[in-house]
Parts: structure tokens; sequence; C-alpha cells
């Protein structure tokens, strides 16, 4: 992966999207993937964790060269703070097509106040599951994502994208037992509230 780099040739830009939308409130902020370094990546996980996959799957966007500059100044201001700017090789699912080899990808800094660093993942289920904005739920997204990275060809996904989803469902099939329950106990206390009324009334 190479360093940064300008658009002042008005070239035709080659930009690596992988899906991020901000589902949740600035006092219960959702969560969202971003991509990092392999170098910082390792600071984050026992040295006798398996390594991560080489690859990563998402979708590769041509910008024609007229509207480079206007593309990047959006991202710019989307995406500048606590990210930077890389280039790296894609290789598209379709293998006739040829490799890409000066694609656009923004990485997150650990420096971004915003990075959340390596949570337990169970606990980060759970407050997936309950995390809402007026982008939607924040469940939403990550299932969202998981089907398009699914979508992308044979062989897509994503391991940890896939596992986390698992564990939001199996903490919401948790959720919605724990809501049945407590409406059968509370339709047979108010079903005995009545019949004790009904006594008391004779």
């Amino acid at each position: 992966m190479s360093g940064q780099g300008n658009h002042d040739n008005l070239s035709e830009l080659w930009l690596f999207g992988y899906g991020e939308d901000h589902r949740g409130t600035p006092s219960s902020p959702g969560r969202v993937v971003t991509l990092i370094e392999h170098s910082f990546y390792e600071t984050l996980v026992p040295k006798d964790d398996p390594p991560p996959s080489p690859r990563v799957w998402g979708a590769a966007y041509r910008i024609p060269p007229e509207h480079v500059v206007e593309v990047q100044s959006y991202l710019d201001i989307r995406e500048i703070n606590g990210y930077s700017i890389q280039y790296t090789s894609f290789q598209p699912a379709i293998r006739e097509m040829g490799p890409i080899d000066h694609c656009m990808v923004y990485i997150g800094l650990p420096s971004n106040p915003q990075f959340m660093g390596r949570q337990d993942p169970d606990r980060l289920a759970r407050h997936i599951w309950k995390s809402k904005g007026p982008s939607g739920e924040n469940k939403e997204y990550l299932f969202m994502l998981e089907d398009a990275l699914k979508a992308l060809g044979e062989g897509a996904g994503d391991e940890h994208v896939q596992d986390l989803a698992s564990r939001v469902r199996e903490v919401g099939g948790q959720e919605m037992a724990e809501t049945a329950l407590e409406s059968e106990l509370e339709r047979v206390r108010s079903g005995k509230s009545h019949s004790e009324q009904e006594e008391t009334e004779k």
C-alpha cells in the first residue's frame, strides 16, 4: 500500500468503498467498520492470534476525470478527520478485467477520537443491537454490510463481520425471548388480578 497523492492531473480516480453509515446518536454512538494499517492491528491483538486475511472485500468505484475534483473535495470533508489517504492494488472478482493498480482507500488512524480499539465481541454485539439514530438501526447497518460483502462474488465475505452479525442475532433472540416471557407474565398477572376482582365483587 502506497502513501498519499493528489489528483491535480485530473486523471480518472478509482475509489475503494467498504460501506460506512453512522447508526447512532452523539450520546449513544453506533459502531461502524473501518480499515487500519496491519502494523497497528498487530498492537491490538495477542501475539498468538491467527493472522487476519491478507485481503479485504469491497467495491471499487470509477470516478471519471471530470468529477474527480468534486468527489475528492466532498470526501476530504467527510473522511479526512481521523483517516489517511492511501493507494493500493485492487483485484476485481471478474478476473478478466485485470487488477487496478492505483486504487484510493481511506485508512483509519488511532488518533481518531471515535476509534474504539479492540472490544469484547459480546459486549459490542449488545451495543449494536440497541443503538439507533436518524439514519436507522445500527444492527441494520451490520446486517446489510454482511449481505453486501457476501454478494460481491464467490468466496466473498468477512469473518469478523459475519461473527459479529451472528452474535447480534443471538442477542436479538435473547431479547425477544425475554420480552415474550415478560408479556406472558404480565398477561398472567393481569388475568389473576381480574379474577381476584371478580371474587371481591361477589
